[in-house]
């Protein structure tokens, strides 16, 4: 924080900079120290910032609207279609509520989250939604949060024990044996009780961790189920894509994929066509897309857990009003999650059109 260095400053030689965004009670600009170089010259304090860091910085900080408190959400990425629609969740429970929610986008970096909850808490937000990358290390920033009584509801990835006032989303691991035990079972009627099965994960998301142990547990109960390989394509559809091809050429046997989460279901799609095993190679996975569901009714895509990620967003800003509002939530907030097929998708259409 900058307010540390106070101590090193000459007496009456503070400056702060104005601005029209990002001020504090005072009408004074805040930057965080990563943007700030202190020099002294002539015994006077000058401070020099980059000034595209200057610029990021300021991109996600919105001043407070007059219709109620402001909330801040902090995002894993804008590309996932998932992620979008619990941003729009979010803004929309927030507009019916008459608040403010800005979103900040950390393009699938740990560090920027840590940094957009330093910065959301100098501004002084009434409220914090984290859909966290690293969930470890996320901690640090909650308790920071915590600590200048903002609360912080963590949505999806589940945080370890500590000051967090809730948890929105669906158990993980749970849901990764909800969509093993259809893959068991699909295998054992359709597959002649066979499958040689790779899996597409990424190994920078805690929550795809989960889902990959809850997949894996369930797999046990068939020994005829064996796993080639597991790849990662590190959250990102291109890298997925590559990660998912060269799982296929390296396995020529292979008979079925699992995917983790969005980027990696459309990447292991991709892969299938790409390499033309759309009639050997069955594909199941999280989060429904246009493609996906392109998939199911070519037949190549057999199953995908869809999340209600708008909910959660829904969920967490209505649980963000009832505690800034002295009312208590539960500690866990869980969102239903259904297995996609043929026989049921029609009902998700009109969502990707």
């Amino acid at each position: 924080m900058f307010w540390r260095y106070r101590r090193y400053l000459p007496a009456k030689k503070i400056i702060l900079l104005r601005s029209h965004a990002a001020r504090n009670s005072a009408g004074y600009q805040l930057f965080p120290t990563r943007i700030l170089m202190m020099l002294f010259h002539t015994g006077k304090l000058r401070l020099l910032a980059v000034a595209t860091t200057m610029l990021a910085s300021m991109s996600f900080i919105s001043a407070a609207s007059a219709a109620g408190p402001t909330y801040a959400l902090v995002q894993i990425n804008q590309q996932a279609l998932f992620f979008n629609l619990m941003n729009k969740g979010a803004q929309d429970a927030a507009k019916a509520s008459g608040k403010d929610l800005v979103i900040f986008n950390s393009n699938d970096n740990p560090v920027a989250q840590n940094d957009a909850i330093e910065n959301y808490i100098q501004q002084g937000v009434k409220g914090i939604l984290v859909a966290a990358i690293d969930v470890n290390g996320i901690m640090p920033a909650v308790k920071e949060a915590a600590a200048a009584n903002i609360p912080v509801i963590a949505i999806d990835a589940v945080l370890p024990a500590g000051p967090q006032a809730a948890q929105v989303g669906v158990d993980n691991i749970e849901g990764g044996r909800i969509i093993g035990q259809y893959f068991v079972d699909y295998v054992q009627k359709e597959m002649g009780g066979q499958a040689r099965l790779g899996i597409v994960g990424a190994l920078n998301s805690a929550i795809q961790n989960q889902r990959q142990k809850g997949f894996e547990e369930t797999l046990k109960s068939n020994p005829k189920i064996t796993i080639a390989n597991v790849v990662d394509g590190q959250n990102v559809q291109d890298k997925a894509m590559t990660a998912a091809e060269n799982l296929i050429t390296g396995n020529p046997d292979l008979t079925a994929i699992y995917a983790t989460g969005e980027p990696a279901l459309l990447g292991a799609i991709a892969a299938v066509e790409n390499q033309g095993r759309q009639k050997d190679i069955k594909v199941f996975g999280w989060d429904l897309t246009a493609k996906a569901i392109s998939g199911i009714d070519g037949g190549y895509v057999t199953a995908v857990l869809q999340q209600d990620p708008e909910k959660m967003g829904a969920e967490a800003l209505n649980a963000l009003n009832s505690i800034t509002s002295g009312k208590t939530v539960p500690k866990t907030i869980l969102v239903p999650a259904t297995v996609v097929t043929k026989a049921n998708v029609d009902s998700y259409r009109p969502l990707f059109k």
